[in-house]
């Protein structure tokens, strides 16, 4: 709905994805690692905003 409204930011700061809380938990716990893990590298952040079981929480479309 946010993508079709167009809030999807701007091209200096681009709001991505609503991943919900329980969807970053379960991937911590995939792959074995903590919270803080998580939100220090952006790598982890990519990975789980740009796997296509996760499309339905994109507000852009671009690749991150």
């Amino acid at each position: 709905a946010a993508h079709r409204l167009g809030e999807h930011g701007s091209s200096e700061m681009r709001h991505v994805a609503k991943i919900p809380a329980v969807i970053v938990e379960k991937y911590c716990n995939d792959y074995g690692i903590t919270y803080r893990d998580f939100m220090q590298d952006s790598a982890h952040i990519r990975r789980l905003v740009n796997d296509p079981k996760n499309s339905s929480f994109r507000v852009w479309k671009g690749q991150v």
